[in-house]
Formats: C-alpha cells, structure tokens, sequence
C-alpha cells in the first residue's frame, strides 16, 4: 500500500512535470478572462462577483509565472521553440495583456495603486520584449509555414498586448501627477500603435478566411480575438476620452479620439454575427466535437472586454441607449466563463482519472 501511495505520488510529480514541459504559451489567456469579467462585473454593479473572480485571479497568475520560470529554465529548448514558432509563439502576448488586466483589477476593486504600477511597468517591458523577439524571429526564419499554416486569430494577442498596455497607462496617469501628460501620451502612441498593428494583421485573416480552404478545426477559439481585440482597443480609447479634459496632448485630438474609438466598437460589434455563425457552422453544421482546449480561454475574454468596452463607450460618447447592451452581454460572459472553468476541471480531474487507472493496470491490482 505504501510503495502504490509512492508510486501515485511519484507519477503525479511525474505527469506536473510533463505539462510543465508542454505547457501552451497562450495559457495566460486564463488570467486576460477572468480580470476583465470581473471588471466588467464590477461595471454593471457585481461587486461580490467581481472580487471572487479578482482573489482567483492573483493565484491563477501566480501558477503561471512559477510554471513559465520553471519552463524558462528547465526545459528551455522547449520554451524557445514555441517561442519561435508561427503558431505558438503569439501566444506569449497573454502574458502581457494578462499583467496589465490584473493591473486594472487592482486598481478598479481594490485601488491598490502602487502594485497597479508595478503590474504596468513589468507589463510594458514585457510587451518591449516579447514585440521584438517573436516578430523578429518571425522575420529571420529560412524555413516559414505558408500563410494558410501559420496566420490564425491568435496573433490578435499581440494587439490585445500593446491595448492592455495603453489601457493601463491611462487609468494610471491621473497617479503620475506632474509625469501625467507624458504618461497619457505614451498611452495614445500604443493606443495608436494598436490600431495600425490590428489593420495589418486582421488583412492576413480575413484574405485566409475568403482565399484559402477551411476546416472545422482551423476556426479554433483564438478567432474570437478579432472581435476582443476591437474591443479592447474600445475601452482603452475610451479612457483616453475621459482623461482629455486635463490634458493638453489629449484635447486638441478628442473629435479624433471620440471618432476612431466608436470605429473600433462598431469593428468589434459587428464581428459578434459573424463568429458565431461560423460556431454554429463549425460545431452544429460540421459537429466538430468541443473538449476543453485553454485556448477557449481566448474566446471568454472577448465577451468580458466587448461588455466592458461597451458599458464605458456608453459613457465615454453620452449614448444612454448602448447601457442596455452591457446589462445583458454580462451573462453571455460569465456564462461563458463558467462553462470554460467547469471544462478545465474536468479536463485535469479526468486526466488524473486515466493516470489512475494506467497505474493501477500496470500494477495489476486495483485495491493495492
């Protein structure tokens, strides 16, 4: 009995180890969700709601930065490969937009605005970091997948990223007292830098979706980020609006602002149609059969961040009517939220399961 409890433990380490090894970059994506249901809950009035969600999400980022460390040095061959790797290596931009939304939690429920700044500085040389080396790599490769094999939604992180970033800075700006404009103004240059990276990148998408042939499994859950990437832009555009009052930089420009950020929303909204149609096609039409991917993680944070965007679009342009939208649009994304989490729990409790049973076939007597 002894030596089988050694052995459940030993391979329990055994198969920690081994997601650890194999570990999606894109896994941060868990955090990105979860911050912006709870800012959106915390928008719409869920206060209990939106702390729950804001005391999970500190250790879910914890976890993650530990796994990442240990995956940086243990298994670094692994963790450079993905990193350079059409397909995986985007997904690395969770990271930042996850810093940077936990950030905005701790600014928004538990105004603790020091560990805020701290979140936004790392935040930032992350996205410094992770810009120049995945797009370099990228530039630099002899040996490229074809656009078909290497473009997907998920590359949309990168703008979610530099959004988050912005976003930050913006709520953050009012704190740097006499650095203020300078903050703001770096804020409107990512904000900006977003909108052009999002044009370049969402051309390539939209000329696979209508160019090149598709499977049930090329629309995986990432493309929903076409949508949450718009509506990130939204919500970091408008609290620029809210700012420009005080500001020098941002006055002049608020026509402008007002303009491109009701741009963005309207992209995002009308982006909700067409992914769910191609759901249902995919799911319903195909029946491609949904298991847990953390990848989905990816298709919550567009629904938190389009209430969101929406609820403070609503006040940012004095259009009462878009309120409406928010008040309902919260269920759809903790519903979603939700569904996703209970899917990670099954997926890790049913793989201990199957562990379980290998090892007690292998020993060859269940009750030992």
């Amino acid at each position: 009995m002894i030596e089988s409890a050694n052995g459940g433990r030993s391979s329990l380490v055994s198969e920690l180890w081994r997601n650890i090894e194999t570990l999606n970059p894109a896994y941060f994506a868990l955090v990105m969700a979860t911050g912006i249901v709870s800012v959106a809950s915390h928008l719409v009035g869920m206060s209990r709601l939106s702390l729950a969600l804001f005391w999970f999400n500190i250790p879910a980022f914890a976890i993650l930065v530990v796994f990442n460390a240990i995956r940086l040095i243990k298994y670094r061959k692994q963790f450079f490969a993905d990193l350079t790797d059409h397909k995986r290596g985007v997904g690395f931009f969770t990271a930042v937009a996850a810093t940077c939304v936990l950030g905005s939690q701790c600014v928004l429920l538990v105004d603790l605005h020091s560990v805020a700044i701290a979140l936004w500085c790392l935040g930032t040389v992350l996205w410094i970091v992770l810009t120049y080396t995945i797009f370099t790599s990228f530039a630099v490769k002899e040996t490229k997948p074809s656009l078909a094999e290497g473009i997907h939604g998920g590359w949309l992180v990168s703008v979610v990223a530099v959004q988050s970033v912005s976003l930050l800075g913006g709520i953050l700006a009012e704190g740097f007292e006499s650095y203020r404009e300078e903050v703001l103004f770096f804020s409107l240059a990512m904000w900006l830098k977003g909108g052009m990276l999002y044009i370049w990148i969402i051309s390539l998408i939209f000329y696979r979706y209508t160019f090149f042939s598709m499977s049930p499994a090329d629309l995986a859950p990432p493309y929903w980020i076409n949508m949450g990437a718009m509506a990130i832009s939204t919500l970091a555009g408008t609290t620029l609006i809210s700012a420009a009052s005080d500001s020098t930089i941002l006055l002049p420009l608020l026509s402008f602002l007002k303009g491109f950020t009701l741009f963005f929303w309207a992209t995002a909204t009308w982006w909700i149609p067409m992914l769910v149609i191609l759901g249902v096609w995919r799911h319903v039409y195909k029946r491609f059969r949904i298991i847990y991917d953390p990848q989905y993680w990816g298709a919550v944070f567009p629904l938190g961040m389009y209430t969101a965007c929406t609820f403070r679009l609503a006040h940012a342009i004095d259009a009462p009517f878009l309120v409406i939208i928010p008040q309902y649009f919260i269920y759809i994304a903790i519903s979603a939220w939700t569904l996703t989490f209970a899917g990670m729990m099954y997926s890790f409790v049913t793989v201990r399961a199957i562990g379980t049973g290998a090892r007690q076939g292998a020993n060859g007597d269940p009750s030992s």
